[in-house]
């Protein structure tokens, strides 16, 4: 039971600090959308993806260096290419709920375009990246001390 409950705090913590850099990374994301959207009056997808791309960027310092600090590195390169392509897919499921309000739905303005990209592909799009982070970009490695204990285990004879 408080292995349970460790782990449980664990992945609350874990949880809380994604969400916080995940706010941080939104506030870009929809300012930046905005501006581009209605202030350059570039089109949706594009300001969509624009501004996504440089939310990218500051959450991946903030998951990087916070949230998933303790986590043994495979090199930033690695990470960032990772990082990016799973933020890619988040992309597109944004992009598919944007595009599915704007030109399925015939949703136009400033309010339906910002519930359909920032609101419900948004929310889609998070939860794919929290679970692809840990999966993939971010794994919890075997600390290199319990690899060699176990691997002696299992090759010590009984002699």
């Amino acid at each position: 039971m408080t292995a349970l409950r460790t782990r449980l705090s664990g992945l609350a913590e874990e949880v809380g600090k994604f969400g916080t850099v995940g706010a941080v990374a939104y506030v870009v994301d929809v300012g930046l959308f905005n501006l581009l959207r209605f202030g350059v009056e570039l089109g949706p997808l594009t300001s969509k993806a624009l501004a996504t791309m440089v939310a990218v960027t500051v959450a991946y310092a903030g998951n990087r260096y916070w949230t998933w600090r303790d986590r043994r590195r495979h090199g930033v390169r690695r990470e960032y290419v990772m990082f990016a392509l799973v933020n890619g897919a988040g992309l597109a499921i944004q992009l598919v709920c944007l595009g599915f309000g704007v030109y399925v739905l015939g949703y136009e303005g400033q309010l339906a375009e910002n519930i359909a990209g920032n609101g419900v592909g948004v929310v889609f799009g998070t939860l794919f990246r929290f679970w692809a982070y840990r999966t993939w970009v971010f794994p919890r490695l075997p600390d290199p001390a319990e690899t060699d204990e176990a691997l002696e285990r299992t090759t010590t004879t009984p002699y």
